[in-house]
């Protein structure tokens, strides 16, 4: 019975510490994929869509759309794809981001909106099916910083060439926010890891 509890106290430690190895990997890919952009000529950038109010981009949203406005026009690459569903019955966030770049002079036959997805795995489902229907791998990817890493790997897993572009950080962000968002993004990677998520 003494040499199973060290049995089992072994398996327990080797196991904690490999999970705590495991974390700290994964907030380094995060921490590094946030400073850190890779926009090179791509086939088109995808806009990871985030709230929208009665139709108009919150001010992250805008954030993310006039970063790819930017890189679109410093001509990285030659169509943009919106991508996010939401809540609202009334508007997706898909269509308010193609609205919005209309609205700042990019032709529609540029544009592709993805209007039905709800989280961000769908997000990249989607941007996937899209890619193998107009034939591109290559995708330069925007949206918050902390967000990349996971999208990055997402996509890698549906055979996209994904090039990572963090939209520009405004005002501050408080401390708390800022690791409330690396556990929701370190958390929701080890599950999909795990193919728990």
């Amino acid at each position: 019975m003494k040499q199973l509890r060290k049995i089992v106290w072994w398996i327990f430690f080797w196991t904690a510490v490999f999970t705590a190895l495991w974390f700290a990997w994964i907030y380094q890919q995060i921490y590094k994929a946030e400073r850190q952009d890779f926009a090179a000529p791509a086939y088109a950038i995808a806009v990871f869509g985030a709230a929208e109010y009665n139709g108009r981009p919150s001010p992250v949203l805008r954030a993310r759309l006039d970063h790819a406005l930017d890189l679109y026009r410093n001509g990285y690459a030659p169509m943009l794809v919106t991508l996010g569903g939401g809540s609202d019955p009334r508007f997706s966030e898909g269509e308010v981001e193609r609205d919005y770049l209309l609205s700042h002079g990019v032709p529609d036959a540029h544009i592709i909106a993805e209007t039905g997805s709800q989280n961000t795995e769908q997000s990249v489902q989607h941007l996937a099916e899209i890619a193998r229907a107009n034939h591109f791998r290559s995708v330069i990817v925007v949206s918050d910083g902390t967000h990349l890493f996971r999208i990055r790997e997402l996509c890698r897993a549906q055979g996209l060439h994904v090039l990572t572009s963090p939209r520009p950080v405004g005002k501050p962000i408080p401390a708390q926010e800022i690791v409330l968002r690396y556990v929701h993004e370190m958390l929701s990677y080890a599950l999909w890891s795990l193919h728990l998520h």
